[in-house]
């Protein structure tokens, strides 16, 4: 049984600019909030950043009261063992269901037991659903 969840990711778009997410993170760490991950993406003038912390709700009214524009996002949140095969056969078996995977980032600590894979797939309730019956 794999531990897979469905989250709320808040993403926020707004105009590019030098120190944005020191800022997001200083607003998110002065309310002792923890950044789970995050994830930047720029597109020409526009960055899109995605995060999840330990407290979304309260981030997400933290942000919005400091003006940023944050919308929600639904994710699976996947926790998987840090050894050689994992994502592969979890991607197999999304791929046999023909459940396809729109977005995903992942990452882990060399050495650390668990990796955490986040992404958004065509049928997220079937995805999960089916992780947590592996």
């Amino acid at each position: 049984m794999l531990d897979a969840q469905i989250r709320q990711e808040l993403v926020v778009r707004v105009e590019n600019r030098i120190g944005l997410l020191a800022d997001m993170a200083r607003l998110l760490a002065d309310m002792g909030m923890n950044l789970l991950t995050v994830t930047v993406r720029v597109e020409g003038e526009t960055a899109a950043l995605h995060l999840l912390t330990d407290a979304q709700l309260y981030a997400r009214d933290a942000l919005r009261e400091a003006g940023y524009p944050v919308e929600e996002r639904e994710v699976i949140v996947l926790e998987l063992p840090n050894r050689p095969g994992f994502l592969c056969r979890v991607t197999e078996a999304l791929a046999r269901k023909e459940i396809t995977i729109d977005d995903l980032y992942a990452t882990v600590a060399e050495g650390a037991a668990r990796a955490l894979v986040i992404f958004t797939s065509s049928n997220n309730g079937k995805a999960v659903q089916m992780l947590r019956e592996r």
